[in-house]
């Protein structure tokens, strides 16, 4: 099934509709298939109107209940993963208000507690300093203003130390300069005072390590539960336990090349004197 981004409010509703006329062609009323999939009756009704989108897990068990053939095993499976994925289109997000996508982010980060950052190609928005965040929203339409305040009390965020958050930049993204040198030298100067806090670990891919996998996204990780993955028109949230999975997995691999800790810091510094 081809993924469009689009389709995936009407990829919800199909999945319903499938579930549905599926549980009705075996003969089963929806309590009966509960029982079957030891879930409630009130849970498969919420799947079978739309009410509540189904992870891939619970997915499956229906079908194996069900005795599913395996042609629509395929296809049904195929849409419950679109249906556990949505698609932020940038120009939306400028529609609505950059601050709105901003209280989104905060909430986002307020729920988790363990938040994981793979940032390939600029530093973000939690780590930046003003002048950076004023660059980044340079092709942004209308005043950025209230959404640099926004982004700026997300900040305090880091000082939680009931959260643990992982930074993972390459050294490509930290000397990114999208503000004037100088600018730059104060940024990654900041980037080193961070890592200090006693809940972050700061890690730097150097350039030059020779690593089998490109990385092709910035993404974020929240607990287990949700992942983000940002291109330059848009971003996807995967909400499916598998998918988010993939990208902590993902995440591991690469974090095993970075330098952290003190090692981190002296690359840092070497990146800051550099710009200086």
């Amino acid at each position: 099934m081809t993924f469009e981004p689009e389709l995936l409010g009407q990829s919800r509703t199909d999945l319903a509709e499938k579930l549905r006329e599926l549980r009705k062609r075996a003969g089963l009323t929806g309590d009966r298939l509960a029982r079957r999939c030891n879930m409630s009756q009130s849970q498969i009704s919420k799947f079978e109107t739309g009410k509540k989108t189904p992870k891939l897990v619970d997915v499956e068990r229906i079908l194996r209940a069900l005795d599913a053939p395996a042609e629509l095993i395929t296809e049904i499976t195929a849409l419950a993963r679109i249906a556990n994925t949505e698609w932020q289109d940038k120009r939306s997000s400028w529609r609505r208000g950059m601050e709105k996508r901003q209280a989104e982010l905060a909430a986002l980060e307020s729920e988790a507690t363990e938040l994981r950052y793979f940032l390939p190609a600029m530093i973000t928005g939690l780590l930046a300093t003003p002048e950076y965040i004023h660059a980044s929203l340079s092709h942004t339409p209308g005043d950025p203003s209230r959404t640099i305040a926004k982004n700026l009390e997300r900040q305090a965020i880091l000082y939680d130390t009931a959260k643990t958050f992982t930074f993972l930049l390459t050294e490509q993204a930290v000397k990114w300069a999208i503000v004037p040198h100088s600018a730059l030298a104060v940024q990654i100067g900041r980037l080193t005072s961070i890592s200090h806090l006693p809940n972050i670990r700061m890690g730097v891919i150097p350039l030059g390590v020779v690593i089998p996998r490109g990385p092709m996204n910035t993404f974020t990780v929240y607990d287990h539960r949700l992942a983000t993955v940002e291109n330059f028109t848009g971003r996807m949230v995967f909400r499916d336990p598998r998918d988010v999975s993939e990208y902590i997995t993902i995440f591991t691999s690469f974090e095993r090349y970075a330098l952290f800790g003190g090692e981190a810091r002296e690359l840092l510094e070497q990146c800051a004197e550099y710009y200086r």
